[in-house]
């Protein structure tokens, strides 16, 4: 019988764990006990804060459900899902850049056609975003699904509204035969992650932004090119620079032109002030 030491329970745990059946389980469980016992020897983990992990973590299952992914919010601020992304898209400069999906997306959006409104009276500036979506040899691709999403002035998506339970501020865009496509919503604005559950918790106790800058999402798909996950941020909006899940990149910043009333961009007209943005996405194909 081997007795158990501090000095030899990560050699005893990893050894156990290296039997997984998958090779790559085996991998990522071997590493995962090596670096999670060596934090604990680092910072001399106390049990008190143990107890307050494995709290935190309770606390952070019991409030997630279908509509709300508090482990994916506490690995957007912790930086770690931008970090993979930016591992596992290393795209060509020329192409997109990917950023994180964020806790808010949902499965399921309403097809609309060309320029249609998905704010669907929400108050709001109208905002038209056009453009085109090309590949790196600046070839229009046609069909290509545009998924939006988007919090509305308040900075809350509808998940995070008892009353409404129905798509709310998002809907899904197919480009034309041109690459062209147009989305109609209202400006955004920026707004602060979900303060009321563990991660807020958190994110209190420092002196962390907790606001993100206005966006809009988008995740494309197009088969045969690499899936596109990313946000427009708006050309001068606060907290650019502090984005509290780190997702702001220079290329995905957009100005945002103020028009009179008249016609927009989908060949209609507006009777008030509007705001337009345009952007061309650019896709890679699959290796």
């Amino acid at each position: 019988m081997q007795l158990v030491t501090e000095d030899n329970i990560t050699e005893l745990a990893v050894e156990r764990w290296a039997t997984a059946r998958d090779p790559r389980l085996s991998e990522l469980m071997t590493a995962l006990v090596r670096h999670l016992h060596e934090f604990a020897r680092e910072v001399r983990l106390t049990e008190a804060e143990w107890m307050a992990a494995m709290q935190w973590l309770t606390r952070a299952g019991q409030i997630s459900d279908d509509k709300r992914e508090e482990f994916i919010l506490a690995s957007d601020v912790l930086g770690l899902s931008m970090l993979v992304v930016q591992m596992n898209h290393r795209l060509d400069p020329a192409a997109t850049p990917a950023t994180v999906l964020g806790p808010f997306h949902i499965e399921g959006s309403p097809e609309l056609g060309y320029g249609e409104d998905m704010s669907d009276g929400v108050p709001g500036t109208p905002l038209y975003l056009s453009g085109t979506v090309r590949d790196l040899d600046g070839n229009p691709v046609a069909g290509g699904v545009l998924d939006v999403w988007q919090a509305d002035t308040e900075g809350a998506y509808e998940s995070q509204l008892p009353d409404v339970d129905e798509a709310r501020l998002r809907a899904k865009y197919t480009t034309r035969q041109d690459g062209g496509y147009c989305v109609r919503t209202i400006a955004p604005k920026g707004y602060t992650i979900p303060m009321d559950g563990p991660v807020g918790d958190l994110v209190e106790r420092t002196a962390i932004s907790h606001f993100r800058p206005a966006h809009v999402h988008f995740l494309i798909n197009v088969p045969g090119h690499e899936p596109l996950i990313t946000h427009l941020f708006q050309e001068g909006a606060e907290y650019l620079d502090s984005d509290v899940v780190f997702g702001t990149k220079e290329e995905l910043v957009v100005r945002f032109e103020q028009r009179e009333p008249g016609a927009t961009p989908e060949g209609g007209t507006s009777a008030t002030p509007w705001v337009e943005g345009r952007y061309d996405f650019v896709l890679q194909r699959r290796s």
